[in-house]
């Protein structure tokens, strides 16, 4: 009997590894005038780039993936310090010797390493032409979550396309001055970010051609596709980001 049980503890094990080799996330690909850009969905506010070859990760955490198995970082971007944002072992494993971290002073503060870039600061690193813009909350009561100056959302000018990292923040006026986006990751869970209404009025705020929604946690994104139905000018995008 004990070997029967052995055999099926090892059958059991071997299936509940074998689905975690398994996943596969989801990507897309865009023409950026200047080579392919393939864009990674790992989960939650984490994201891999691939640009000719140039591998970005943005905000890695362990928690959506091995990064022992993930490729090395030419660049890496953190938003902020949150520890769903800010990984220290995850940065580790994918750092190169001349791997580039962007990355806000709060963070800096913690990793100790890296380009601390300010809101409104800009610069061109690896050819990217990279945009800090703010990022934070405006519901009252939940102003200390993302207060204003502290966090990052990141413009990244790739080939001739123009990539929006949101980070952490709700429908914020300065959204007003954001201009000719190709694509655009929205945060959508409050308390934390925004409600699917406040997506949808950052959206006519800026108009971006490819609206992807992430960091949505537990939030019903059918109810993004509603609203967003009699918007014609953004293709909603909604991929896994569990």
């Amino acid at each position: 009997m004990k070997s029967i049980y052995s055999i099926l503890i090892v059958l059991i094990l071997s299936i509940s590894l074998g689905f975690t080799a398994q996943k596969k996330y989801e990507k897309d690909t865009f023409d950026t005038g200047d080579g392919k850009l393939t864009i990674t969905f790992i989960g939650h506010g984490t994201l891999m780039f691939d640009y000719k070859g140039m591998i970005i990760h943005i905000d890695p955490v362990e928690r959506y993936a091995d990064y022992k198995k993930m490729p090395k970082a030419d660049m890496i971007f953190i938003t902020h310090e949150h520890k769903d944002h800010l990984d220290k072992k995850a940065v580790s494993h994918i750092l190169k010797k001349e791997t580039k971290i962007i990355i806000n002073k709060a963070s800096y503060d913690i990793l100790k390493k890296g380009i601390v870039m300010k809101n409104g600061e800009s610069q061109v690193e690896n050819k990217i032409r990279i945009e800090a813009v703010p990022a934070y909350n405006t519901t009252k009561g939940r102003e200390k979550i993302h207060p204003k100056s502290r966090d990052n959302g990141y413009i990244l000018g790739i080939g001739n396309i123009r990539i929006y990292i949101a980070g952490d923040t709700e429908d914020i006026q300065e959204m007003m001055n954001i201009q000719n986006i190709d694509i655009a990751f929205l945060p959508m869970n409050q308390p934390y970010t925004m409600t699917p209404k406040q997506v949808i009025n950052a959206v006519k705020m800026f108009r971006p051609k490819v609206l992807y929604p992430y960091h949505y946690g537990d939030t019903d994104v059918s109810e993004l596709s509603k609203l967003m139905k009699h918007i014609k000018y953004t293709e909603l995008r909604i991929r896994d980001l569990k």
